[in-house]
């Protein structure tokens, strides 16, 4: 493997975040529940890891703030513009599947 300065790896995993995020931005038609279902995580979990980073380096954010941050908007505006109401069968897999901090 390759020797990564930290610098090196910061610079690659910061460059990683935001090619995700930009997918998960540009993919509006993959709603959370199906993230959650099938990856364990959405793009709320994304903005709190993104928060609680924020929080351990000493710099206060708001959900509402690392929210737009991941979804490139407002919130409430995402969920206008793009949430659709999830069927019974994902929100059953949901229950089944749930992380307790869900």
């Amino acid at each position: 493997m390759t020797d990564l300065s930290p610098e090196q790896k910061r610079d690659l995993e910061a460059a990683a975040f935001r090619r995700l995020v930009a997918h998960l931005r540009e993919r509006t038609d993959v709603q959370n529940i199906d993230l959650m279902n099938l990856a364990g995580f959405c793009r709320n979990c994304l903005s709190n890891w993104y928060r609680e980073a924020a929080e351990d380096a000493g710099i206060a954010l708001s959900k509402d703030e690392s929210r737009e941050i991941v979804y490139g908007m407002p919130y409430t505006e995402w969920r206008e513009k793009y949430q659709t109401e999830a069927s019974g069968a994902q929100k059953a897999a949901f229950d089944t599947k749930r992380p307790a901090d869900h």
